[in-house]
């Protein structure tokens, strides 16, 4: 089995865990360069081994930054990019060179602590003292107490308190009452036909009824066809397979049997966008081709729009609407 690192859903094949994980952008990104990976462990693994974390020191004239003080004093030694005046860290006095500064605060232990804690004013002379302030206090800034664990970004750390760790699986199917940890869980489930309850339910039916449903556009687009796919399949065939892989012709994405290419094709990866972010006045302007991946967008508070908590609320007004067929007049 395959599972996706962020929201935990399994699958069989690894082309459709893929596919899972384009639709609703569950890949976790270096912090430096464009590589995506599939779990949190190997985009780690990938930024220690070719050094990809993102800078912490800069020069003191100049826009570069470097990974460690150590190169960032060599640099501006070898480049005189130190500041004109050297000053002592910690009292009025100033030198002419920054060699007699130094040996004035070896002196007097004046050096000033330059490492901060990530959460509190708290400063120290090493990363060391700072990692064990930080780790007795739990004061890392991607830092979930519960849970003891550390996270690269602030995403990375969003993404785990919304998981179902924290948020259990609170958001429950209409039609089978499974459970649920998000609304754009649950709406995937229904959309890709995998509810057992609702078995004339996908994204094409959904569409359909949400369209009619909502005549003043709040969450569709407005469409001057809408040409059904539900009873449509798609198929590859041999002339797919360029020796190596059999390749989408429309993305030039190589999958390593047919049936992977067969999942992509009929996925909704290449479908009409369909569906807009309700944050339209806030200036989002991002289109979603599934009302799952609507959902998803939304939990991810990327826009600001609303928060992961509150798009529960959102979701229960639309299942509303769409099972007791009310025009949908605001959410």
């Amino acid at each position: 089995m395959y599972e996706c690192g962020t929201c935990d859903f399994e699958f069989r094949y690894r082309e459709d865990c893929d596919a899972h994980m384009d639709e609703y952008d569950h890949w976790v990104e270096c912090e430096t360069c464009s590589r995506q990976f599939r779990t949190e462990g190997s985009c780690e693994q990938h930024m220690d081994a070719l050094d990809h974390r993102a800078p912490v020191f800069e020069c003191e004239t100049c826009p570069r930054q470097f990974r460690t003080e150590r190169s960032c004093e060599q640099h501006m030694d070898a480049l005189d990019h130190r500041e004109p005046a050297f000053e002592c860290e910690t009292c009025t006095r100033t030198f002419s060179s920054q060699a007699a500064a130094n040996q004035h605060m070896n002196v007097k232990n004046h050096w000033e602590p330059t490492v901060s804690c990530e959460t509190c004013s708290q400063m120290f002379h090493t990363h060391e003292a700072a990692d064990q302030h930080m780790e007795a206090e739990g004061h890392y800034e991607n830092y979930c107490a519960e849970c003891d664990r550390r996270f690269m970004n602030e995403n990375c750390l969003r993404q785990h308190l919304n998981s179902k760790i924290h948020r259990g699986t609170e958001v429950v199917c209409p039609f089978c009452k499974a459970h649920f940890v998000t609304a754009g869980g649950v709406t995937h489930h229904v959309e890709s036909g995998t509810c057992p309850k609702a078995a004339k339910w996908n994204r094409e039916t959904i569409h359909r009824m949400i369209q009619r449903l909502d005549p003043n556009g709040l969450v569709t687009n407005k469409q001057i066809g809408w040409h059904n796919d539900e009873n449509v399949r798609y198929y590859a065939t041999d002339r797919a397979f360029d020796g190596t892989s059999w390749v989408c012709y429309l993305c030039q994405r190589g999958f390593s049997s047919m049936t992977g290419l067969n999942s992509h094709l009929n996925s909704p990866f290449h479908r009409e966008k369909i569906y807009h972010c309700l944050n339209t006045r806030g200036g989002c302007n991002k289109e979603f081709n599934s009302l799952g991946a609507l959902f998803n967008h939304l939990e991810s508070e990327s826009c600001g729009y609303i928060r992961f908590g509150d798009v529960q609320r959102v979701h229960r007004r639309l299942n509303d609407a769409i099972l007791n067929r009310k025009v949908i007049t605001s959410l």
